[in-house]
């Protein structure tokens, strides 16, 4: 009997063991699943190797290999679903529902069998080149069974992939614009171009998942999660939605600018050396606005979401680059009859501003409007209702085609308007043109190169040769479109007011190092371009400024007569000391020196100049070599180049594989002319061509910058 018991239990057993295996073919209904993503050899195929990420990330229209544990002949009746968004469905193309099929699709999401053993099945899975982007689940079912979850993945924008709309045929492109950690910064003015490093950073910890939280955090999705989730396929929706959430000023998104000059409460924007440590600082804070930033800060963030999501994307700065606040395609400065900048308008000419370019095709306006789109994450002007801007095609630009989607006209301004400077009676109210300039905006647009640290001027990508008829003829065309040709506007300068003519021409020429801590020594010229003599008083101003050129404290101002012979060009030199300007100067370091010219029986001449002092130097030193997983010393010396003492020195370092987070370092005070050694250690945790990023400040000096390429072996 008990032989029997023992029989009859082992065939009971049996009995429940095949139809497990062989009546639902799968073990789905009984047990999760474990899955093996192959981490390491599909993102070595995906170009997704630098995310420090244990998830498995790959690109659409690219497919990857997953194993699990199955059964024998278990692949004939395996179905896969692939969900992503809040309600996944087939007609959002949020849900892709498959087989296994004997290729992969183009199309659609498929199924490949790759191999079988008795306990595990090998598929290769493909998306199409279309799909929507984000985090997926993944399940199987069998015939009849419940699905079982294999896990998640993250699916990417695939620019190696022909069929994405952010293809980009170059493969070194690819490696700079998409996979590149580190980036230059063109900023100071267009006689004065200086640059800096910055960290994008997108493939350091958690900041794959702090990207995929903005998409779920932006107006569009709060207002419509299921259609917003369905558009995250389409790289122009994507980018304008970001370029929303990346400020803070309509939906608590990352940054919140300040232009003021005053930080408290935050840090200065010339302060950050990277990405990395807003984005952080943003979820830390439970997605706070982080302050501060200026408009290198929110291109720089824009870089990195959008270089981690797969999109292509490089920073661009313009220099004398309009806010046309009235979409008129001019600019308005005012001046009293002191030289003092006054803000009267809303219109501005900044010394540069930086916003991003980013590829993809579009399908909306044709072909040949594909290609670097411009998105600009910076709050300056609203566009559909919210603090928004792009994507520009670049094209539409240069060609005045801007009618077409989005923000065309604003991108126009910025490197095209046109300038009008005037003289403002404040007792009177009426204002006087001093002169206009048609050559003034968009100069020396800069982005880095390819696989250097070396700046490329692309400002022929956006416009024509300035002052040629092809120019002048497409700014005609803009404002056609615009409707501004046959406006009329009561602000405008009358012809005669454009035509007249000045009796003498000025300039300001630099005598001197442009450096902080130095004076400065400039010449006003002044030429008399008529026959007869000219008497001229001469009102003269100095102002600290901010980077867009917004005065913010006074610092030097004079007055002088003066008369020119006929023909007579004479030199007025200026000395500003140090001084008289070191409390008032702002972070920018810059300056904007102003001379009225008030000359009798003729019409009125400004000469100006924008100035942007140098901070003093830093050296790198690496002491020895570079290698992952050893220590390595590196040495940073600063010298203090003034004749005081320079107190609360701080040093800021980061660098995407060389170190985790930012180290800080207090340094002591440094007497005049004294230098300072600090050293410190990494562990490189990567190897390759690496980036260093060091920012030094003290009482007397703010965010004194440099950067050094560490290449990092085996």
């Amino acid at each position: 009997m008990q032989f029997l018991r023992v029989r009859w239990c082992s065939f009971f057993l049996g009995c429940i063991l095949k139809a497990f295996f062989f009546s639902s073919h799968f073990f789905v209904a009984a047990s999760q699943p474990s899955t093996n993503w192959h981490v390491k050899e599909n993102a070595r195929d995906h170009h997704t190797s630098k995310f420090s990420s244990k998830e498995l990330i790959v690109r659409r229209g690219q497919a990857f290999v997953i194993t699990f544990n199955g059964a024998e002949e278990a692949e004939q009746n395996l179905t896969f679903i692939a969900e992503t968004g809040p309600k996944p469905s087939k007609q959002t193309r949020t849900q892709a529902i498959f087989g296994i099929s004997s290729t992969a699709s183009k199309e659609s999401w498929s199924a490949v069998l790759q191999s079988t053993s008795s306990n595990s099945v090998s598929i290769s899975i493909s998306s199409p080149p279309n799909a929507v982007i984000g985090r997926y689940k993944l399940s199987v079912q069998s015939d009849g069974s419940s699905s079982a979850s294999l896990g998640t993945f993250v699916l990417l924008f695939n620019p190696w992939s022909s069929g994405d709309d952010v293809f980009l045929p170059s493969k070194a492109e690819c490696e700079e614009y998409v996979l590149e950690e580190f980036g230059i910064i063109f900023a100071g003015n267009k006689n004065h171009i200086s640059s800096f490093g910055w960290n994008f950073g997108q493939f350091q910890g958690d900041i794959l998942d702090i990207c995929l939280s903005m998409l779920d955090r932006s107006l569009s999705y709060r207002q419509d999660p299921i259609t917003d989730a369905s558009h995250r396929n389409d790289p122009k929706y994507l980018g304008r939605v970001l370029s929303a959430m990346v400020n803070a000023n309509d939906d608590q998104g990352v940054v919140l600018g300040n232009w003021s000059g005053n930080y408290e409460g935050g840090k200065s924007p010339s302060s950050w050396t990277g990405s990395g440590e807003i984005l952080q600082n943003w979820k830390k804070s439970g997605f706070r606005p982080v302050r501060y930033g200026q408009c290198w800060v929110f291109a720089a963030v824009l870089t990195t979401v959008l270089r981690c999501l797969g999109i292509p994307t490089r920073t661009i700065t313009n220099f004398s680059s309009a806010h046309d606040a009235d979409g008129n395609l001019r600019v308005d400065e005012f001046y009293d009859a002191s030289g003092n900048h006054l803000n009267r308008s809303a219109d501005s000419i900044w010394n540069f501003h930086v916003w991003n370019e980013s590829w993809f095709t579009r399908s909306d306006l044709g072909s040949s409007y594909s290609g670097w789109q411009i998105l600009d994450a910076t709050p300056q002007e609203e566009s559909e209702g919210i603090y928004q801007c792009g994507p520009a095609s670049r094209k539409a630009i240069k060609e005045g085609d801007v009618e077409l989607d989005y923000d065309c006209p604003f991108v126009f301004a910025e490197v095209n308007a046109d300038c009008m400077y005037w003289n403002y009676d404040t007792s009177t109210g009426k204002k006087t043109l001093i002169f206009s300039q048609s050559t003034t905006i968009g100069q020396a647009i800069s982005t880095k190169a390819v696989g250097r640290d070396d700046r490329v001027d692309v400002t022929n990508d956006y416009k024509y040769e300035e002052g040629s008829k092809k120019e002048r003829d497409i700014f005609k065309k803009a404002r056609k479109k615009l409707g501004l040709e046959d406006k009329f506007d009561p602000t405008a300068p009358t012809p005669q007011e454009i035509e007249q003519k000045p009796d003498i021409s000025g300039k300001f020429k630099v005598a001197g190092p442009l450096q902080v801590g130095k004076d400065l020594n400039l010449i006003l010229v002044l030429a008399n371009l008529q026959s007869d003599a000219k008497t001229v008083r001469i009102n003269m101003t100095a102002w600290s400024t901010v980077y867009t050129r917004r005065p913010v404290h006074e610092i030097w101002k004079d007055s002088i007569s003066v008369t020119l012979s006929p023909k007579e060009e004479k030199q007025f030199p200026i000395k500003i000391p140090y001084t008289e300007y070191q409390q008032q100067l702002t972070t920018d370091n810059t300056i904007q020196v102003t001379a009225l010219c008030h000359v009798e029986g003729g019409i009125q001449v400004l000469v100006q100049r924008d100035i942007a002092l140098d901070n003093p130097t830093i050296d790198i030193q690496v002491l020895g070599e570079a290698k992952v997983n050893r220590e390595v010393d590196v040495e940073v010396i600063f010298t203090n180049p003034i004749d005081t003492e320079v107190t609360d020195c701080m040093l800021q370092v980061e660098g995407s594989d060389l170190l985790r987070g930012i180290l800080e370092i207090d340094v002591p005070p440094l007497k005049a002319g004294e230098n300072s050694s600090t050293k410190f250690k990494l562990i490189p945790f990567e190897a390759g061509p690496k980036h260093l990023l060091v920012n030094f400040s003290c009482d007397k000096f703010a965010n004194i910058k440099t950067f050094k390429m560490v290449n990092v072996t085996e």
